[in-house]
């Protein structure tokens, strides 16, 4: 075997995902879709109950995912999912606020068909998921949407940054997206990025997008800071 042979050899990866790669895929879901809820203590018994899998294998999967920061080790409790302080999420919106803004303006610079039609179609899947109050189905239509806009910018680097972005903030939507007011609001900010994608109009696709976040991000904040007055008023244990 020559060497280049020997190296390709070494350094080949099969393409087979491995049991703390599924463990992990099965727990983002089960946080993204809100099954798995922030602050909540995962015990290792208990996800090896659900999932079928060995404790190693599911102390990896948590490492995995505390490195994307969808799980945090407490002291003396445990790992946990997650939570966001109004600091983090000031600075998650405001950073979301300026790397979407710029996907909003290429994707409207490019224009490309298809990406409208996918935009559009999970605009429609949006509604359709709203309208029967079906909060795992939303998330995932909103999940999709953001994928068409950010990949139609054709920015590998917008992509990377956004996505770890768009993981912790999905800890928040799932609760803001529940509030009657929030959602209709949502729905207006969305088509109105389509609409501005789909005339090409640069400026506007740019303004629509960072209003959009902006206004997610009042709903989040108020959040947070209702829920935190809340937790500061009950009886220590």
């Amino acid at each position: 075997m020559d060497k280049s042979s020997e190296l390709q050899s070494t350094l080949r990866i099969e393409d087979v995902p491995t049991v703390r790669a599924m463990v992990a895929q099965k727990l983002r879901g089960a946080i993204m879709s809100g099954r798995l809820k922030p602050g909540q203590r995962l015990v290792e018994r208990e996800l090896c109950e659900m999932t079928g899998v060995s404790r190693p294998s599911i102390r990896e999967a948590l490492r995995l995912l505390e490195a994307d920061g969808l799980v945090n080790t407490v002291p003396h409790r445990g790992p946990m999912v997650s939570t966001i302080s109004l600091e983090e999420a000031r600075q998650l919106y405001a950073a979301r606020a300026v790397l979407e803004g710029f996907a909003g303006r290429e994707c409207a610079r490019y224009r490309d068909p298809e990406v409208v039609r996918r935009i559009g179609q999970a605009l429609a899947r949006l509604k359709a998921a709203f309208a029967r109050s079906d909060m795992v189905a939303v998330l995932e239509a909103k999940t999709d949407f953001y994928v068409a806009l950010i990949g139609g910018c054709r920015n590998s680097f917008i992509d990377r940054m956004l996505k770890p972005l768009h993981d912790r903030i999905t800890l928040l939507r799932i609760t803001s997206m529940s509030q009657p007011k929030r959602i209709n609001k949502s729905l207006r900010e969305i088509t109105a990025i389509w609409r501005a994608i789909q005339s090409g109009d640069e400026d506007l696709a740019e303004r629509c997008c960072v209003d959009h976040v902006k206004a997610a991000a009042v709903a989040a904040l108020d959040m947070i800071e209702r829920t935190s007055a809340k937790e500061k008023t009950l009886p220590d244990e």
